[in-house]
């Protein structure tokens, strides 16, 4: 991911996401220095992933794939890739969130092995409120 790509990126986060991330975050994210990630071919800008790993741990602070292209495989070879690279940084474990109600969301990551550990109350805005956030994790040792 590049300064550059940013725009691009943070309206294909409002495309997909009912609270999106502002350009500012993920401005902010590569500032930060995590691991951030495009995912291209020559239909162009597909979607894109932020990583933050420290120590023994990781966490998938967001994963996005265009909305009209989803079903075709490309988020789980984008998690893969996640997966793939917190193994190389010695990770022993991978955390994320994910909305209550992102249901193809919580699909793929059952999927690829991630298991529920918690739930955070009231964790995400929503249009009438806030909404609970299901803590995935995946142990890698």
């Amino acid at each position: 991911m590049s300064e550059q790509e940013i725009t691009e990126i943070a309206a294909i986060d409002a495309r997909a996401y009912p609270q999106p991330w502002s350009e500012q975050v993920f401005r902010d994210c590569l500032k930060a220095k995590y691991h951030c990630f495009v995912f291209e071919n020559d239909e162009g800008l597909l979607g894109y992933g932020v990583l933050s790993v420290v120590m023994d741990e990781a966490h998938i602070l967001n994963l996005c794939i265009l909305p009209e292209k989803q079903g075709q495989g490309l988020g789980r070879e984008l998690i893969n890739y996640m997966i793939g690279l917190s193994r190389e940084k010695k990770v022993e474990t991978v955390f994320l969130e994910v909305r209550i109600s992102n249901e193809i969301a919580r699909h793929l990551y059952d999927r690829v092995g991630f298991n529920e550990v918690g739930i955070r109350k009231n964790y995400y805005p929503a249009k009438s409120g806030r909404e609970d956030a299901m803590v995935l994790a995946m142990y890698l040792s």
